[in-house]
């Protein structure tokens, strides 16, 4: 008899210990979120917050406020965000930008241990683009050449510690190449120099080169991420043009502050991933020159600690400093 009550008691115990993790998934969420942008209003990855925070309030039942924190490259948002309650309320519109800060500088905060990935959003590919008068038709040429004239070819670049700057230090140094870097204030004065013919080669998001490319104004020779594009389809990667191995992802993602309960984080990402992937918002990125990267949580981990080691490296080796 003793035995069969103590068997009950610690079956209930089990069961009311998991009471209160049912109950707040089942309540979730109950209340307005907030999903921290740390850029301004009106940039790339603010538009896909508002994007995607519209349809998914939809599906959730609540009013997801997109909240624009901009400053310090990014930190001071996702710092407010690794600071905040890990309930499920306060999100980070992440990117790329996090682990490439972490490589140039000390952050408040540790993107991989102060934050929960919840779910890889999309990705802006970019693409190596040169000026219709660089004789080279391929990444293969387009080494050979400036092996051929060190120093001679310029990239424009769109602005010091950006994905863009990176991408092209990491093409020069897997290939040995030496293209001077001129440093811009953002992609648009950039790719207006390199149209114009002041520079000759950058790496620069699809979105932002397509039109230039389509009116013959830039060639494009490969894209940089390690699959092709579903814009540009015949457009080889780098890896497959000449450069093995050679891979650089422009991606977004949602994250949480650590301790952000499982349940919680599966139920976003199910949600985001739905959403991501319905055809009326993925048709609307695609204008935009994004393409759904969807999966589970540990995807959007992995590409972080994979990334914060990569651009550690191309840090280092490219002797970057951060202004």
């Amino acid at each position: 008899m003793r035995s069969r009550r103590l068997k009950f008691l610690v079956i209930l115990t089990c069961f009311l210990s998991v009471l209160p993790s049912i109950g707040h998934s089942q309540k979730y969420p109950d209340k307005p979120m907030r999903l921290v942008v740390p850029y301004a209003a009106g940039g790339g990855t603010d538009i896909l917050a508002r994007s995607l925070s519209a349809k998914v309030s939809d599906v959730l039942g609540q009013t997801i406020v997109v909240d624009n924190k901009a400053g310090a490259g990014g930190n001071i948002g996702a710092d407010i965000v690794a600071k905040a309650s890990p309930d499920g309320y306060t999100l980070l519109m992440g990117a790329n930008t996090i682990p490439i800060n972490a490589a140039l500088q000390k952050l408040p905060f540790d993107p991989v241990h102060d934050f929960v990935p919840v779910a890889m959003l999309a990705s802006a590919p970019m693409v190596l683009v040169v000026h219709p008068s660089v004789k080279a038709n391929n990444v293969r040429e387009l080494i050979a050449l400036a092996k051929s004239s060190p120093g001679k070819l310029n990239y424009s670049n769109a602005g010091n510690g950006t994905p863009q700057h990176l991408a092209a230090a990491l093409f020069s140094m897997m290939t040995g190449t030496d293209i001077v870097h001129i440093v811009y204030k953002g992609a648009g004065p950039a790719i207006a120099d390199l149209v114009a013919g002041q520079t000759q080669v950058a790496f620069m998001t699809m979105g932002a080169v397509k039109q230039h490319i389509e009116a013959g104004k830039l060639r494009a020779l490969a894209v940089a991420p390690a699959i092709r594009s579903k814009t540009m389809p015949n457009l080889p990667t780098v890896a497959e043009a000449g450069v093995p191995t050679y891979q650089v992802d422009l991606w977004f993602g949602v994250m949480a502050p650590v301790k952000t309960p499982t349940e919680i984080v599966l139920k976003l990402n199910a949600e985001i991933n739905r959403t991501i992937q319905a055809p009326e918002l993925s048709e609307r990125l695609a204008a935009l020159g994004y393409e759904p990267w969807t999966g589970p949580p540990d995807l959007l981990g992995e590409q972080m600690k994979r990334d914060l080691t990569k651009y550690a490296e191309i840090v280092k080796n490219s002797n970057i400093k951060p202004e």
